[in-house]
Parts: C-alpha cells; sequence; structure tokens
C-alpha cells in the first residue's frame, strides 16, 4: 500500500465517479465543483493500482480533507485510514496549520474518531446523505 501526492485528476475523478456516483448515487452536479484546481490530491495504491483518492485545501489555519474514498474492493483493509493519516501529516508540514476539518457522512462518524478526529457542529444533509464536522488537532 502507497500513497502519493498526484497531478492525476483524471484517476481521481473515476475512483469519486465510482464510490460517490456509482454506489452511493450522488448526483453529479453535487459531486463536482471547481474546488479540485485549488487543491492538493492523494491517491493510494495497492500493488500498483488506484483504489483510493482524497484533496486537501489549506484555508488559512485549517486544513480540509475531502473527496475521501476508497473502491468497495479495498473497504475494511485501512486503506482510507491511511489516506486519512497521510493528509493529516501533509497538513502537519503545512506552516500556520494548527487543525484538520472534515465533513464525515453520518455513518462514518467512528471511523474518523478512531483516527482523532472529533465531531462538532450540527448534523447537515449534504446531497442527500447525513453529514456533521469533525475536526483533529495538528
Amino acid at each position: 500500500m502507497r500513497i502519493e501526492q498526484t497531478t492525476d485528476l483524471a484517476t481521481c475523478h473515476a475512483l469519486r465517479r465510482a464510490v460517490f456516483i456509482d454506489e452511493q448515487g450522488i448526483p453529479e452536479a453535487d459531486e463536482w465543483d471547481d474546488l479540485d484546481a485549488q487543491s492538493v490530491h492523494l491517491l493510494a495504491y495497492v500493488d500498483d493500482t488506484p483504489l483510493g483518492t482524497a484533496r486537501l485545501r489549506q484555508l488559512g489555519e485549517e486544513g480540509r480533507i475531502g473527496r475521501v474514498c476508497v473502491l468497495s474492493q479495498a473497504s475494511g483493509t485501512g486503506l482510507g485510514a491511511a489516506l486519512v493519516r497521510f493528509g493529516v501529516d501533509w497538513f502537519r508540514g503545512q506552516p500556520g496549520v494548527t487543525s484538520v476539518v472534515l465533513g464525515a457522512q453520518s455513518h462514518a462518524l467512528p471511523f474518523y474518531e478512531k483516527l482523532g478526529f472529533a465531531a462538532f457542529g450540527p448534523v447537515y444533509d449534504d446531497a442527500g446523505i447525513p453529514h456533521q464536522d469533525m475536526r483533529a488537532q495538528v
């Protein structure tokens, strides 16, 4: 398993399409936005096959991890946790970043809690799926 920063948006988009649009039924209009051009993208590989992705954005003192997804065949392998840990570590290396925030699907709250994130704020709807913001200090 390896994770690296990438400029290969086509592969990142293919993974996001498979997970968010095809599996979870999120409308395309909700998945694609103009933030990809302003983001750092990660790809997670197993045996040279890309199976997961995430995007990172820094907003002042806050790092944001978003669009975290892993193909179903890699679910439960630790690949998603490795992606999130890589993102947190990446933000630790950025000047001025004091915390990392993400919007978690409600069913994934325990997953992110195990990685050091704590929920805050209200539950909200994002593309028809309940979410809650979570934060970890870096």
